[in-house]
């Protein structure tokens, strides 16, 4: 939880931000954003509604905070993820017509998020239940909700399936996160190592050896640009 009681208003408003990039619900309501960020709840509205006017989070039917165009439109500018979307076009796009699902393409959020990011979609989808941030984990996150009967929350089970994910170089999560649907996608590597997830999610019941072999090959077909120097 962020320290939001205090300190500028900028930070504040940062804050609020953050409280949706932990890895968690990529829903909130008003009283989660609060007690997320530890600001008063008047407080907390004032500045959601902020946000809501300036298209950086949008309020749903339900009543849940979601973050907002606005910023998925910023994000996806950011040169380093715009070059390796640039990148990744090509194969994303013949992933889609060979498998019929959604391709997309992941990376974490930047620190002290620790989240994953879709950068096709724009969707921020929890790292524990679904292929693209099981890619890119490092070890079981904090926070692990359950979405589905199928979702893998036990921290003993999901770092010896993170394991398996690394030593395969492919993940497949069926129905982990959503009932009806698998998510598949192995890393893409740069001179560093994995920089990104490639995946595509498929309706429940698709052959997923084929499914497997065009992740596999579309994301060894991905060249990450090259970082600017320093």
């Amino acid at each position: 939880m962020a320290d939001g009681a205090g300190g500028s208003v900028a930070g504040r408003l940062l804050s609020v931000l953050d409280a949706f990039g932990d890895g968690g619900p990529v829903a909130l309501r008003l009283t989660d954003i609060a007690a997320r960020t530890g600001l008063p709840a008047p407080t907390a509205l004032r500045l959601v509604r902020e946000l809501v006017a300036w298209g950086g989070l949008e309020r749903g039917t339900d009543g849940r905070y979601r973050l907002g165009l606005r910023l998925r439109v910023l994000g996806a500018a950011a040169p380093c993820p715009r070059g390796l979307l640039d990148a990744a076009l090509p194969a994303l796009r013949a992933l889609g017509a060979r498998t019929g699902g959604h391709a997309d393409l992941a990376v974490r959020s930047a620190p002290p998020s620790g989240g994953v990011l879709c950068l096709v979609s724009g969707e921020r989808p929890p790292p524990h239940a679904t292929a693209y941030g099981q890619v890119l984990l490092a070890a079981p996150p904090v926070e692990r909700p359950r979405f589905t009967r199928h979702t893998v929350v036990a921290p003993g089970a999901l770092a010896g399936r993170l394991a398996r994910v690394r030593a395969a170089g492919l993940a497949v999560c069926a129905e982990e996160f959503r009932l009806g649907e698998v998510s598949v996608a192995a890393p893409v590597r740069g001179p560093a190592g994995t920089v990104a997830a490639l995946g595509v999610t498929v309706p429940t019941g698709v052959p997923l050896d084929r499914v497997a072999a065009a992740v596999r090959e579309a994301a060894r077909r991905v060249r990450p640009p090259e970082p600017p120097p320093s």
